[in-house]
């Protein structure tokens, strides 16, 4: 296998009635155990950088780079994706190496902003990304969990999704659907009704973030109702850091990374593996 487009990810997803696994990247070691479970799943996946992540490095280079030589060298599909982006000057800054980086789409988050203004600054972005051949989602109806501003009850409309899919000409929507960011458990309460209702009435796909906070069943739910995407990133920090409290408690004079690090690996291997296959239909096993 080699690099993938996530247009091609997705696409191949919303054919066979699945959606693309879409893992958060933090570290190299975090991104080394996603594809590590992925190719144990036999599942592609995308590789997601977010605007935090980028601000953390200081500079989306590096972590962008060595993201790109995993996914060129993985046994299974496997693609890039900027995620969260406000920043229009990091937007810049990536699109001017985006094909040296291997990052074949964005999220483009002004999901803050009145309607509007959303969709005059993501149909700006959206046509100066598809000039350069890359897959733009953006955000509609924000989703919760992010510093704070979101109330609980807020969902996304869907004639307003379609209207705002067509005049931005995004290629993929997030929606506000009952999911929230940064959950511990597994208690969101999607509302699989109207991820049926929206994807009836938007013709894009659609993505799921927050998916950490959802049951796997509602997730499988979601995806049989029309979610194309799935963002998943708080489950595998909480994975890796319980792993890593373990090993160090179990090797108190441990000041050896390679020594205490193979368990936080593992474990998100080991989940990467399953939410795969959670969110991926046997039909999209690489075979």
């Amino acid at each position: 296998m080699t690099l993938s487009s996530t247009r091609a990810l997705v696409d191949d997803a919303a054919e066979r009635g699945g959606a693309v696994p879409a893992f958060n990247v933090i570290t190299l070691d975090q991104a080394e155990a996603i594809v590590e479970g992925a190719s144990s799943a036999g599942v592609g996946v995308l590789l997601q950088v977010s605007e935090n992540a980028i601000r953390w490095h200081r500079s989306p280079e590096p972590i962008l780079a060595a993201c790109r030589e995993l996914a060129v060298a993985a046994p299974v599909p496997v693609g890039l994706h900027l995620d969260h982006v406000e920043d229009r000057d990091l937007l810049r800054r990536v699109f001017a190496r985006a094909g040296d980086l291997g990052v074949g789409s964005i999220m483009f988050d002004a999901s803050t902003l009145d309607y509007e203004d959303n969709v005059e600054a993501t149909a700006a972005v959206v046509a100066e990304a598809h000039a350069l051949g890359l897959w733009v989602e953006a955000e509609l109806g924000e989703i919760g969990g992010k510093d704070g501003a979101h109330a609980p009850g807020v969902r996304t409309d869907p004639d307003e999704a379609r209207a705002f899919a067509e005049a931005t000409d995004v290629d993929g929507l997030a929606v506000a659907v009952g999911s929230s960011h940064a959950m511990r458990e597994q208690s969101a309460a999607v509302d699989i009704a109207l991820v049926r209702r929206i994807a009836l009435r938007v013709p894009v796909p659609l993505v799921l973030h927050g998916s950490s906070g959802v049951a796997d069943d509602v997730v499988r739910e979601a995806v049989e109702a029309g979610i194309r995407k799935v963002n998943v990133g708080t489950a595998l920090n909480i994975a890796a850091t319980d792993a890593l409290r373990s090993a160090l408690t179990e090797q108190p004079g441990a000041i050896d990374p390679r020594k205490y690090s193979r368990s936080p690996r593992d474990a998100t291997a080991a989940l990467v593996a399953h939410l795969c296959r959670v969110i991926a239909p046997a039909a999209l096993l690489i075979e």
